[in-house]
């Protein structure tokens, strides 16, 4: 079974520290091994050439019949038995070995009889500069992996940090923040040259700004559409009042309270998208609140209070907001619509479907409906824009055993 990996193991970051610390610890490894096998060479070279020389004099004196020179010997007991028998077979050679517990370069050369001539010398020195040469290259290689690790981390750390502000600023744009920018350095100065990140950063600003530029028209083209189409829709309204009695007559008053109604919701829309609503702040008994927004519905809602708050809020606009949302549980939904207050948590839940998919995941959005259900998508629109005027947070879910279930969460006088 495979575990999962760390969550710091899979960023850009830790993966840009892994691939400099490989490729460093490489790059020593045979930046070493070269510097190891050259010095080695020519260090063992030197104490062969040494070791020939001595071989040679010791072969002169043994041929001349005179004393062999000190280390200089015919057949010693402790020359390695590879050496003896390249000697014996008639060939010169050369051998590092172990001899009186140091290293010990032998020289060998055939002798008459079937017997070998050899000379040692003392390869201590040597082979302490070779492990001391190893142990400095294993220190520096560490240093130099180490502090490129570090500089290759802070160069790293310095383009993912920019990166998580770009992606935090993305973020705040898809959560309806369009006045976010990264306004990275390297954008605002045409003179320097932009990176790779610089240059999504400044895809990232522009596309905000055109969003927002074209949000804003819409805005702007929605509050204009409302303001032109109110005037005569109150002239509309002034002479369907003066038609005579009759089913005709209630249609066309049916259809133009309908078209103000829709008029006045797009106004209202547009006053919440200008951001200019202003609070009027008073504190108020949840509870009876509730009960006279269910009074004003003239539906049949069941109010139940668990726990009764008092809340600083607009009333204006709470009635608006649960007005709406019990208009909506009753016009989309079934009975029994049940209306709780629990502190400062009030809930509206109906029997119906519930509500579809897209508005729990991204909330509600004006002119869109689904399932053949009536109307615009504007009275749960209104009802979120109040409440975040309020500084509420209104959620969409749908119950377990059906139903919608809608949950303002206001904040309780004090806190």
């Amino acid at each position: 079974m495979r575990r999962p990996l760390p969550r710091w193991a899979g960023t850009l970051a830790a993966k840009a520290a892994a691939f400099i610390t490989v490729m460093c610890c490489a790059l020593a490894a045979l930046l070493g091994v070269l510097v190891h096998v050259s010095v080695t060479d020519q260090t063992v070279g030197q104490a062969r050439g040494q070791a020939l020389d001595r071989l040679d004099e010791a072969v002169r004196a043994y041929r001349a019949g005179d004393a062999l020179p000190p280390g200089a010997g015919l057949d010693p007991v402790a020359l390695p038995a590879p050496l003896r028998e390249l000697a014996v077979s008639g060939e010169r050679g050369t051998m590092v070995a172990q001899y009186q517990g140091r290293p010990t370069m032998w020289a060998a050369a055939p002798a008459d009889g079937g017997r070998a001539i050899a000379v040692e010398v003392d390869h201590s020195q040597q082979a302490r500069t070779i492990a001391g040469l190893d142990r400095s290259i294993l220190w520096s290689s560490a240093l130099a992996i180490g502090a490129t690790a570090l500089v290759g981390a802070f160069a790293v750390t310095r383009v993912t940090r920019r990166l998580h502000t770009t992606a935090r600023v993305a973020r705040r744009i898809s959560a309806g923040d369009l006045d976010a920018r990264v306004d990275d350095p390297r954008t605002r100065d045409p003179a320097r040259q932009r990176d790779e990140v610089a240059a999504v950063a400044a895809a990232l600003d522009s596309m905000a700004a055109s969003l927002q530029g074209k949000l804003l028209s819409e805005q702007r083209f929605t509050a204009d559409v409302a303001h032109e189409l109110r005037t005569p829709l109150t002239g509309l309204h002034a002479a369907a009042e003066l038609l005579p009695p009759g089913r005709p007559t209630e249609l066309v008053r049916d259809r133009v309270a309908a078209l103000r109604t829709l008029t006045e919701d797009l106004l209202e829309i547009s006053r919440l998208d200008s951001g200019r609503e202003r609070l009027e702040a008073d504190t108020e008994e949840l509870g009876a609140l509730v009960r006279r927004v269910v009074r004003a519905s003239g539906t049949d809602t069941e109010v139940t209070v668990v726990r009764d708050a008092r809340v600083e809020t607009d009333r204006r606009r709470l009635e608006r907001v649960l007005g709406n949302l019990v208009a909506n549980a009753h016009r989309h939904g079934r009975a029994p619509v049940l209306l709780t207050v629990d502190g400062p948590v009030v809930t509206v839940r109906d029997h119906g479907d519930g509500y579809p998919a897209y508005l729990v995941e991204h909330g509600p959005q004006r002119f869109r409906t689904e399932g053949g259900a009536k109307g615009h998508g504007l009275g749960l629109t209104i009802a979120r824009g109040q409440a975040e005027v309020l500084g509420a947070r209104l959620a969409f879910a749908n119950a377990a055993d059906g139903g919608a279930v809608a949950t303002l969460r206001l904040a309780a006088d004090g806190e």
